[in-house]
């Protein structure tokens, strides 16, 4: 299905060794956290829900470049409309129990987001 026109969020945490077990546990809560609150249906329908995690290479051209020792946890959801994208913000604040934790997470990390973005080529 594609994803044109719809509202995503992609952000980008680059950790060091020491705090990704710290990321393991968070984006594992997160992801239980989305599964039980998230609309699944209608305009603040989360349409898309995925986070991967891999090695930083020296160049982040080249995936046969030396590992740096960080690891990259990418997180990137798609909601039917901005409805959706506001309404996952106000319920994490709410009521996402790990939400007090993401804080000082990330102040020891590097962090990259794109907030609340349309889509612009999606395929299938």
């Amino acid at each position: 299905m594609s994803h044109k026109g719809k509202i995503q969020i992609t952000i980008m945490f680059i950790a060091g060794p020491e705090q990704v077990a710290e990321g393991d546990r968070i984006f594992k809560s997160h992801a239980a956290w989305m599964a039980r609150t998230h609309h699944r249906e209608g305009p603040k329908a989360m349409l898309l829900y995925n986070l991967v995690k891999g090695p930083e290479r020296e160049n982040a051209m080249d995936p046969s470049s030396k590992p740096t020792g960080n690891t990259i946890f990418v997180l990137t959801e798609v909601y039917e409309s901005q409805a959706g994208m506001d309404d996952h913000w106000k319920q994490a604040s709410e009521n996402w129990e790990d939400f007090p934790a993401v804080g000082p997470w990330t102040s020891k990390i590097k962090v990259k987001a794109l907030h609340g973005s349309p889509v612009i080529h999606s395929l299938w």
